[in-house]
């Protein structure tokens, strides 16, 4: 599901800047990209952001400043004091009249050594986990929204689904006895003159108009799509619970098309696929 949040912090001299997007995926893609100086907290983002984010694909973009002395600098006085030793033996050894200027002094490496100083992770930390929060909770409601409108959307595809199956069953049934007559004549047609058992006859159009039969697909059918609706409105509703519901909707589906020899049931399964299909992608999104 697509989603965006923002969160910003401020305290002790640090300033926390979090941006979380997301956009749709089967499964859990967690991408966190933040400043070296404070990657040691990765884990413990990560940690946090699993108590809000179970599936999707989501970058989260953490941007720290610091308003405080980040940098000490050191003399390294033994190392400066070799430096002009050497000079003054060069100057008296050549006859040299340069003076030794402090310009040429820190101009070799190593006299001045700049260190920067971080900040504890404990104290970065607890600006962070605000942002983090903050930014979660506004990413959260935004996904919130656009999960009541994939709610509406999916419910409307199932009626229509529902609809379809009526047909369906109305067709069934008027065919189910023309069918049974249709075999009948059928064999007797290609027996031609030989004599036919007439009950053993009857019995075996019987079993081979319950074999085309479709009433138990259309029973599992209906009761797999009461299932995905109670489901859809459960509080705990899992994404991947209704990904499986709607697997076994197709292969029921599947079925009933193979089985299938009226034009208009093969039409209606043809829109029900479709219509399936479209619910699949729409559950991806769900978490």
């Amino acid at each position: 599901m697509t989603g965006y949040g923002k969160g910003e912090y401020e305290e002790d001299g640090l300033r926390l800047t979090v941006e979380v997007k997301s956009v749709n995926h089967r499964y859990s893609d967690l991408s966190v990209r933040m400043p070296r100086v404070i990657s040691s907290l990765e884990e413990r983002v990560r940690s946090l952001a699993s108590a809000y984010i179970t599936r999707g694909k989501v970058d989260i973009f953490i941007n720290y400043v610091s308003f405080g002395q980040d940098v000490i600098i050191e003399l390294d006085k033994s190392l400066a004091k070799s430096y002009i030793d050497c000079f003054n033996t060069i100057k008296e050894e050549f006859s040299l009249k340069d003076e030794i200027s402090l310009n040429l002094i820190t101009k070799f490496p190593d006299i001045l050594r700049v260190e920067k100083i971080e900040k504890e992770k404990d104290i970065v930390w607890n600006v962070l986990k605000i942002a983090l929060k903050d930014a979660f909770e506004s990413f959260s409601r935004m996904r919130e929204r656009e999960g009541e409108r994939l709610y509406k959307d999916i419910l409307g595809k199932v009626n229509i689904i529902e609809r379809i199956i009526k047909d369906i069953d109305i067709v069934s049934k008027d065919t189910a006895e023309v069918n049974k007559n249709r075999f009948y004549q059928r064999i007797k047609d290609l027996a031609g003159d030989v004599s036919l058992d007439e009950n053993r006859l009857i019995t075996e159009v019987v079993i081979i108009a319950d074999k085309s039969s479709i009433d138990e697909e259309l029973v599992r059918l209906k009761s797999h799509i009461e299932e995905f609706k109670k489901t859809i409105n459960d509080s705990d509703t899992s994404g991947k619970k209704l990904d499986f519901i709607i697997q076994e909707m197709n292969r029921e589906v599947n079925t009933i098309g193979s089985k299938a020899n009226e034009l208009s049931i093969i039409n209606n399964v043809v829109n029900i696929k479709a219509e399936i299909e479209k619910i699949r992608e729409q559950v991806q999104n769900i978490e």
